[in-house]
């Protein structure tokens, strides 16, 4: 295993939406519906995140991780690499890569998979959040 983090560039794009599309909708908080790809590409061209990588393992791409201006990190690997230390890995770089102070991860409580990699690495439970959501 020979993980390095990439910075995310144009060519980029098309991975990143194929990886979303691997994403269950029910326990995912960033979006609830699968966007179009040229809603995604402009996502990704507004540079939406302090740092955001792609995983590479040797030269594949199998996965993506970034640190929000807050300095919450997402990270979301590829269904068939999962299990195989490189989320541990990944995680270990971007903040070798970010020192800050303080991290935060913000995870859908039916995420049970998420929770316990991040419990895994010292990453404590601080709030529980709840939306309402009106009908217009």
């Amino acid at each position: 295993m020979n993980i390095i983090l990439k910075t995310v560039s144009k060519q980029d794009h098309k991975f990143l939406y194929d990886l979303l599309k691997e994403r269950n909708e029910k326990i995912n908080i960033s979006h609830k519906k699968m966007p179009t790809f040229k809603n995604h590409e402009k996502f990704v061209m507004s540079k939406p995140y302090k740092k955001w990588y792609i995983i590479m393992n040797e030269k594949e791409k199998v996965g993506s991780i970034y640190l929000s201006k807050f300095n919450e990190i997402g990270i979301f690997l590829k269904k068939n690499i999962r299990g195989q230390g490189i989320g541990q890995k990944s995680l270990e770089m971007i903040v070798e890569k970010n020192p800050e102070k303080r991290y935060l991860a913000n995870i859908n409580p039916q995420n049970h998979k998420s929770i316990k990699f991040f419990k895994n690495n010292n990453f404590k439970i601080i709030q529980y959040t709840y939306e309402l959501i009106k009908n217009k």
